[in-house]
């Protein structure tokens, strides 16, 4: 595939030699010349000197037959913009774009433009090694508002309906895992063993919502 990378700061240099190692084509853009010493002396992709938000540029650099974008230059609004140029101007399939202002970033996801917010990501790698395994997040909100993560429940919520574990746990379950199979639970869920239990919770919740799981239900 042929990937068009815009920046060559540190991840946009790392990206390029990775994508490269993958036998991948790479084309990287950035207004600095400078900046492509980073790629090595064995990077063996183009090297375009420009704005990656310019048509001129993206042509050169081979967007047209692209199957990949990503705009991860120090700029917000440069990267949006070029984003939003290799999908809406040259139907790119696959865009990303790296975001700093995570509020920013919700509202690029919106409008379709996947995005890595770098301080929510940044946060999140960090809690999955600060905090017990049972905490880690499989997923996280742009904003960083919202977690989804696993948690592991008390035996005895086995044959209980997922509702009443909502409420005792104070996060709404997202989706069950069973026997190799996602589940959309509804008002007739029960938990069954084996189970693996997905639940949607606000950031500053996670710890707690992960240590009432391992609580038995409390008997009416």
């Amino acid at each position: 595939m042929h990937v068009v990378i815009m920046g060559c700061g540190r991840v946009g240099a790392s990206l390029a030699r990775a994508l490269e190692r993958l036998d991948h084509q790479v084309a990287v853009i950035d207004k600095d010349p400078q900046s492509f010493r980073r790629l090595g002396s064995d990077f063996h992709g183009q090297q375009v000197v420009g704005n990656g938000f310019d048509r001129n540029v993206l042509i050169e650099a081979g967007v047209e037959r692209a199957g990949a974008f990503a705009a991860v230059s120090s700029g917000d609004n440069s990267n949006i913009i070029s984003a939003r140029v290799a999908r809406e101007t040259f139907g790119v399939e696959h865009v990303v774009a790296r975001i700093y202002d995570h509020k920013r970033a919700a509202v690029y996801e919106r409008l379709g433009i996947p995005t890595v917010a770098t301080v929510p990501w940044s946060t999140d790698r960090f809690l999955r090694m600060l905090l017990p395994e049972g905490a880690a997040t499989a997923w996280r909100d742009p904003s960083g508002t919202v977690a989804v993560l696993p948690v592991e429940v008390d035996e005895t919520w086995v044959g209980r309906p997922v509702f009443e574990l909502e409420g005792a746990i104070g996060a709404r379950v997202a989706f069950l895992m069973r026997f190799g199979t996602g589940v959309l639970p509804d008002a007739k869920t029960v938990v069954q063993a084996d189970d693996t239990i997905y639940v949607a919770a606000l950031s500053g919740t996670i710890t707690d919502v992960a240590a009432a799981a391992l609580q038995a239900p409390e008997e009416s």
